[in-house]
């Protein structure tokens, strides 16, 4: 009837370290992606489609992390780590259809970057109002049956030994280990899923990239090519965190997995990751500093 979380309780006399920790971090989530939300709609400069993408991204990001940070304080809170069978299981679906849905808005900002660079002249008639609506909208709906399908699939297993979840959150690779029987046709179709949603698109990302360090290298302009890479990187660096640690995570064999190297890689891409993204996109961004610079009077006054 119902999962217990371990959470970090291996560290009894941290516990409360951690609790305020991670509501320093959930606060720094909230403020920083609520800002660029903000500032990406108020300020005229930031009215095109890679500001558009950033602000949705931003909104996609804090629904990430209120998946799972708001339930790790209750449990580190009440030291008690219960979670019911069904809830276990919604909670599991959204971290995967976020998860799945940052997967494909990152290739989205990827190819919005490519657009713009290496095809500057048509960018405005390629990336239209419509057609930024309607790859926003692709990349929330498309994971959504995949993601409810999957869950409704490993939460039909058997699990008739332990109910100890040795993690924070109701994850795939800890749940798996949970369950009685044979589970490799579960385990494959974690593979899959997570090739669609993680090495198909990367290799595009990389692709993308690729293109677009030939054409920036062509400019004339050293100052064209300074902006160009800071807009780029400021991507590419958050693509790199969160890609590497996820598909090492979803990738690796079940036998192969370390629980504690699990945690690890869990606590970097669902919840750190989002953190740093704000502060990535900010400092690496001429145009949204400006933007702050303009808003924090405003804001103070």
């Amino acid at each position: 009837m119902e999962f217990v979380l371990v959470g970090f309780s291996d560290v009894p006399n941290l516990q409360w370290i951690l609790f305020g920790i991670f509501l320093a971090i959930y606060l720094i989530i909230l403020l920083g992606n609520s800002i660029i939300i903000l500032i990406t709609r108020i300020d005229p400069t930031l009215q095109n489609p890679m500001y558009f993408f950033l602000g949705n991204f931003s909104f996609l990001e804090i629904c990430y992390v209120t998946t799972t940070v708001p339930r790790m304080h209750r449990d580190i809170w009440t030291q008690k780590g219960n979670i019911p069978f069904l809830a276990c299981a919604t909670q599991m679906s959204f971290v995967l259809i976020f998860g799945g849905t940052e997967c494909l808005l990152l290739r989205v900002m990827a190819y919005d970057h490519y657009v713009a660079i290496c095809n500057s002249l048509h960018y405005p008639i390629v990336m239209n109002h419509r057609v930024c609506i309607q790859l926003v909208a692709g990349s929330w709906i498309s994971g959504i049956p995949v993601e409810i399908g999957q869950t409704c699939q490993i939460f039909s297993l058997s699990f008739c030994g332990s109910n100890t979840i040795n993690h924070f959150f109701c994850d795939i690779p800890p749940i798996l280990k949970l369950a009685c029987g044979n589970t490799i046709v579960n385990e494959v179709a974690v593979y899959i899923v997570a090739v669609v949603f993680f090495m198909v698109p990367f290799p595009l990302i990389v692709t993308s990239y690729g293109k677009i360090i030939s054409n920036i290298l062509k400019l004339f302009s050293a100052r064209g090519r300074a902006k160009a890479f800071s807009t780029c990187s400021s991507h590419l660096t958050v693509v790199v965190l969160f890609y590497g640690t996820a598909a090492i995570n979803y990738l690796q064999p079940k036998s192969n997995q370390s629980e504690g190297l699990g945690k690890l890689l869990s606590l970097f891409y669902a919840i750190l990751t989002p953190m740093m993204n704000p502060i990535i996109y900010s400092l690496r961004n001429k145009d949204v500093m400006e933007a702050l610079k303009k808003l924090l009077p405003k804001l103070l006054t």
